[in-house]
C-alpha cells in the first residue's frame, strides 16, 4: 500500500460517486426516493463486506462510490428542486473547503492524529451514531429528539457540532494512508483507505447539505 495508490482510488471512487449522482440528480423526484434508499442500503452493506472481507475492497469500495452516488444525487436533486441548485452547490464547495482544510491541518503538524486524539473524536463519533439510531426509532413513534436539525440556535449549535466531529475524522482518514504506507500493509489496503474517507465525505456533505437548506429555507 501507497500513499499515492489510495489518493488515486479515492479519486477513482469519487469519479463513480460524481457519475451517478449527476444522473440521478437529473432524474430526482418525489417517485424516485427509492433510489435513495437503494444507495443508502446497498452502500451500508458494501462497507461490511469490506470490513469483514478485506480482499473484496477492490469490488466493495468502487460499489459503495456508485450506490452512494444514487443516495446523494437523489437527495441532492430534490433538494435542488424545491430549493434551487445554489444549495448544492454551496454544499459541495463547503466539503470540499473542510477537505482541504484538514488535509493542510494535518499536513503542516497544526493537528496531529495523536492516540488521546483519536479516542476523542472516535467516542464523538460514536455518540453522535447512538443520537442518530435514537432518533430514527422514535420517528417510528411520531417524534424526535429536541432540536435536532431544527432551524434555531440550539439546533444549528449542534448541526455544527456534528460537522466539526465529521471533519476532524478526516484527520484520522489521512493518517490512516500515511499509517498503511508505513506498515506495508497489502495492496487492497488502499481501496479501504479510500473507502473510509469517503464515508467520511457522505456523512460531512449530507450535514452541510441540511444546514444550508435549513438556512436556504427560512429565507
Amino acid at each position: 500500500m501507497t500513499v499515492s495508490g489510495a489518493v488515486n482510488k479515492s479519486l477513482i471512487m469519487g469519479a463513480i460517486l460524481v457519475g451517478v449522482g449527476f444522473w440521478a440528480a437529473a432524474i430526482a423526484s418525489p417517485q424516485t426516493m427509492w433510489l435513495a434508499w437503494v444507495g443508502v442500503i446497498g452502500g451500508l452493506i458494501s462497507v461490511l463486506v469490506a470490513n469483514f472481507r478485506p480482499g473484496s475492497a477492490a469490488i466493495a469500495a468502487p460499489l459503495y462510490a456508485g450506490f452512494e452516488g444514487l443516495a446523494l444525487g437523489t437527495i441532492s436533486g430534490i433538494y435542488a428542486n424545491i430549493l434551487g441548485p445554489g444549495v448544492v452547490i454551496n454544499s459541495v464547495l463547503l466539503t470540499l473547503l473542510a477537505l482541504f482544510t484538514m488535509l493542510t491541518l494535518y499536513r503542516t503538524g497544526i493537528i496531529k492524529p495523536t492516540e488521546k486524539f483519536k479516542s476523542i473524536v472516535m467516542t464523538a463519533t460514536g455518540a453522535i451514531a447512538v443520537i442518530y439510531l435514537a432518533n430514527m426509532v422514535l420517528h417510528m413513534f411520531g417524534t424526535g429528539i429536541p432540536y435536532l436539525h431544527e432551524m434555531n440556535p440550539i439546533g444549528i449549535g449542534i448541526s455544527l457540532l456534528i460537522i466539526g466531529v465529521a471533519s476532524l475524522n478526516l484527520i484520522l482518514d489521512f493518517d490512516q494512508f500515511q499509517k498503511g504506507e508505513e506498515m506495508q500493509a497489502p495492496k487492497h489496503y488502499e481501496w479501504l483507505a479510500a473507502l473510509g474517507l469517503m464515508v467520511t465525505l457522505v456523512w460531512l456533505y449530507i450535514e452541510i447539505l441540511r444546514l444550508v437548506a435549513m438556512f436556504s429555507s427560512r429565507d
